[in-house]
């Protein structure tokens, strides 16, 4: 006598947020959507550059693309670009201030590597 069970349906793992940003990038892009940037949002993508092969492309749009995802995080609004998407899933976008500098940083954990200046990444 064989005894056969039917298979356990399968579980869904729930997926990450597409991106998402710490306080110091909402409260930037406050700053920015009030004065510098009035009526736009900011537009993240990725483009191929640097030794890693790809980097982020960050700009101000008036209007959101047919494309594009709305992402909303902290009362803060962020555009994506549609093909970026797979690349980006699952990243914290943040805003640092260094002595020298300051600028939007991401940690994405589909990044396998970096280039020396930090300039590109690969997944």
């Amino acid at each position: 006598m064989s005894i056969t069970s039917a298979p356990s349906p399968r579980v869904k793992r729930e997926l990450p947020p597409l991106m998402s940003v710490s306080d110091g990038a909402a409260e930037r892009l406050r700053a920015l959507y009030a004065k510098a940037e009035a009526g736009k949002l900011l537009h993240i993508g990725v483009k191929t550059k640097g030794c890693s092969g790809l980097a982020y492309d960050l700009s101000f749009v008036d209007t959101q693309a047919p494309g594009d995802e709305r992402v909303t995080d902290k009362g803060v609004t962020i555009l994506v670009d549609r093909k970026a998407s797979l690349y980006l899933i699952g990243t914290m976008m943040d805003y640092e201030v260094r002595a020298m500098s300051a600028g939007f940083t991401f940690v994405n954990p589909n990044e396998k590597g970096r280039c020396g200046c930090g300039e590109s990444f690969h997944v």
